[in-house]
């Protein structure tokens, strides 16, 4: 791609979205320059305090079940009290847990933060997601998820690189600069970001409110429900990159910097192409992208059995970036089209709850495979599973249109002017 299209392909993509949109992207980009807590969590319990390996699967696995419980909570509490609120508290929880993670030093009182940790850090992401959908319209969905993960992947790179030098000199230091960054994102959106739920619109209006949307809509909802299914596939294999990949470098003699710097790689890659691709996936069928990304996160991963130096980790990194970059935002918009406006939150719930559980499972899983068989055996495993995952998700969009039918374009909350993206906004959250 020339430098032309390259710029062409970076103005097409941030052009034309709310400053609503604009001011919850740069939240989640201050958010994320100082989210790594959990991307050194596994190296801290088993390098630092000596742990095993089995032992930091199990708080990882802590903090996925708190995920589990957020993510449907957090939902819920979107729905019906609010995006803005339930964003606002799980940001500030979040910051004080981190805080707390700091200075707990018994096992015990480390799962037990660890756990508080998922609990806080989960309930966000529903109110985010749930917010998106209510303020850009159907059509530019898939580009403001795209540049919303870019924003993610742009301050997870930056801090990659500078937490793994922090925490080689101090773990607890690493923990209180998260907990204020954390806190900046918190006070962007209590200044910048108003509330946007479909509800306030209707009533505003005088007009009778929409049938409720109950959880068990949302799981009777089968089409949903089995890419629910498959997502926490993916997401099985890529919690990996935050446990098993960290051990296996420590164990191979990696240092803390060299396995920020690998991490690195991964937020990189997003940042330099995460945008010139959003304009070659919106428009393409996501059946196809979602199984095409299922089997390179798979043997992504699985390529690490034969790393062993730096670059080569690096590279299998690369591999798996790539089909996360067309995996997520391919199935956040899928499921901004599938859940009603007023639904939104509890949909989103059910959807990152998969990501939770895989929180859950993968870690304590993936700490018992290298313990009781070894990395070959996880490394295969990864293929194993995207594998299956991409056959179920060619299974699962055969009946689903390439394209699905357009919400209706009124949009709960009124759009306003559309501006670019504010050049000093840019930080993940």
């Amino acid at each position: 791609m020339s430098v032309a299209a390259l710029r062409r392909a970076t103005r097409e993509s941030v052009s034309g979205l709310p400053r609503e949109f604009w001011w919850l992207w740069t939240s989640t980009l201050v958010n994320r320059l100082g989210a790594f807590v959990l991307t050194f969590l596994a190296l801290y319990l088993t390098a630092q305090r000596g742990f095993s390996a089995a032992y930091a699967g199990l708080v990882a696995s802590l903090i996925g079940l708190g995920g589990v419980i957020a993510s449907v909570l957090g939902g819920v509490l979107a729905d019906r009290l609010g995006r803005r609120p339930t964003l606002l508290t799980a940001q500030l929880a979040t910051a004080a847990t981190v805080a707390v993670l700091a200075f707990v030093r018994d096992p015990a009182g480390i799962a037990v933060t660890g756990f508080a940790l998922g609990l806080a850090s989960n309930a966000s992401r529903p109110a985010i997601q749930a917010m998106m959908a209510d303020i850009v319209p159907p059509k530019d969905r898939v580009r403001a998820f795209s540049l919303n993960y870019w924003a993610i992947n742009l301050g997870f790179a930056v801090s990659s690189v500078y937490a793994g030098f922090l925490v080689a000199q101090s773990y607890t230091l690493g923990f209180l600069v998260e907990a204020g960054m954390t806190l900046a994102c918190a006070l962007v959106v209590f200044v910048k970001v108003k509330e946007s739920r479909p509800e306030q619109t209707v009533r505003a209006a005088g007009e009778a409110g929409p049938a409720p949307v109950t959880m068990g809509t949302v799981l009777r909802d089968g089409r949903f429900m089995l890419m629910v299914g498959l997502s926490f596939l993916v997401a099985v294999i890529f919690t990996q990159s935050s446990v098993g990949l960290p051990i296996v470098m420590g164990e191979n003699g990696f240092s803390s910097s060299d396995v920020g710097l690998v991490a690195a790689v991964n937020g990189v890659v997003i940042v330099a192409l995460q945008i010139p691709l959003t304009r070659f996936i919106e428009r393409r069928d996501p059946g196809r992208l979602l199984t095409v990304s299922s089997l390179l996160i798979g043997y992504g991963f699985a390529l690490t059995a034969f790393a062993g130096s730096l670059a080569a980790y690096a590279l299998t990194v690369v591999v798996w970036t790539l089909g996360e970059m067309v995996n997520a935002p391919t199935q956040s918009g899928l499921v901004a089209r599938l859940a009603p406006a007023e639904g939104r939150g509890r949909y989103q719930g059910v959807y990152t709850t998969s990501w939770s559980a895989a929180a859950l499972v993968a870690p304590l899983a993936g700490g018992w495979v290298l313990d009781s068989a070894g990395a070959g055996w996880l490394w295969g495993g990864c293929a194993v599973l995207g594998t299956v995952t991409a056959f179920g998700y060619w299974v699962l969009m055969r009946g689903l249109p390439g394209r699905l039918p357009d919400e209706p374009a009124a949009d709960p909350v009124p759009a306003t002017p559309a501006v670019a993206a504010p050049a000093a906004e840019n930080a993940p959250a």
